[in-house]
């Protein structure tokens, strides 16, 4: 099956600091894909850079990007405008920021309809209440009227899913869409993600910093640090065989049934992640890493296939089988 989105060597810089480093990554027709890593590792530039939405004095310094065999890069105006309105559905972290909070979320959504769909306004505003009807919004001609602050956490979100998928799009872009919101709403709102993908036949492009959002719904992750791309591969086997020690770091701090109303903690990744304006020697994780060796302070993080859909910038690999916790969780 050929990609629907292909990007290839992606670099972005603010200035003389690079943000995010020659990443690589690929969404297939109708397929969910997270991207998982701690807050600062490049995931959100990295989405950016598929809208063509790097905020300056930010900018795509190299790379290739690809979208259905369209050059999005080499878009104009017009064309970037239909591919963000049509093609392309996006959730940010905030529902309540991306909101107008003077205007009737039915309205917002009802104006969405009329640029990108062409719908006149009558037209619009029964499509806008079944779009609310949809996402899971109770008595939408009701809630069609209310604003913004009228709403709770997870109902601002679902207004937001409902803008993002109004005129269909082939990929969505789902960008800490359960962040802020508490664990109850966010399993209903992946649940809602994962029904929209199927019933729309829509691949999903899911961002967060939770191993344990990222896993409930993605059939294939690529995890971040750094601004590179440490490791890809399906949902169960990073489950079962991490390759990489931040893949392994980040499943270890996830709560598991055994640790659950334990007052023992989940262990931490001890350290910080690097500044965007440092400059680290071969590994960046390894001043974070317990397995570090000299020989990281020289390699390339170039990714290495190591197994079906399974690469991983670590060379060393300093590990084969999962901890038990983690074996529970693919099971």
């Amino acid at each position: 099956m050929s990609d629907l989105l292909s990007i290839r060597g992606l670099r972005v810089e603010f200035g003389p600091s690079v943000a995010v480093h020659d990443v690589s990554l690929t969404v297939r027709p109708g397929e969910f894909v997270g991207l998982v890593g701690e807050s600062g590792s490049g995931k959100s530039l990295t989405c950016r850079s598929i809208l063509r939405l790097i905020p300056p004095p930010g900018r795509t310094s190299r790379g290739e990007i690809s979208f259905d065999g369209r050059d999005v890069m080499a878009m104009s105006h017009d064309e970037l405008r239909a591919f963000r309105g049509h093609d392309v559905g996006t959730i940010f972290q905030d529902p309540f920021s991306s909101l107008n909070p003077v205007f009737r979320v039915g309205d917002q959504l009802a104006e969405t309809l009329r640029l990108n769909a062409g719908m006149g306004k009558r037209e619009a505003k029964v499509r806008a209440t079944e779009l609310l009807d949809h996402v899971g919004i109770p008595d939408p001609a009701r809630r069609y009227l209310s604003y913004p602050h009228e709403l709770s956490g997870g109902m601002r979100q679902r207004v937001m899913i409902a803008i993002a998928i109004a005129a269909k799009p082939r990929l969505l872009i789902a960008d800490e869409p359960t962040t802020a919101l508490d664990v109850t709403t966010q399993a209903q709102i992946l649940e809602l993600l994962a029904r929209l993908r199927r019933e729309h036949d829509m691949a999903v492009l899911l961002v967060s910093h939770d191993f344990g959002v990222i896993a409930q719904v993605c059939d294939r992750l690529a995890v971040m640090y750094g601004g590179h791309v440490v490791e890809t591969g399906t949902v169960g086997t990073l489950y079962q065989r991490p390759e990489h020690p931040y893949t392994r770091a980040l499943l270890e701090s996830v709560p598991s049934l055994e640790s659950a109303g334990s007052a023992q903690r989940r262990p931490a990744i001890p350290g910080q992640p690097p500044e965007l304006t440092e400059t680290l020697p071969g590994c960046v994780f390894a001043p974070r890493c317990r397995f570090a060796r000299p020989e990281c302070q020289t390699i390339s993080m170039a990714l290495e296939r190591v197994g079906p859909e399974h690469e991983t910038a670590c060379p060393i690999r300093p590990f084969a089988t999962a901890p038990s916790a983690m074996r529970e969780r693919a099971s």
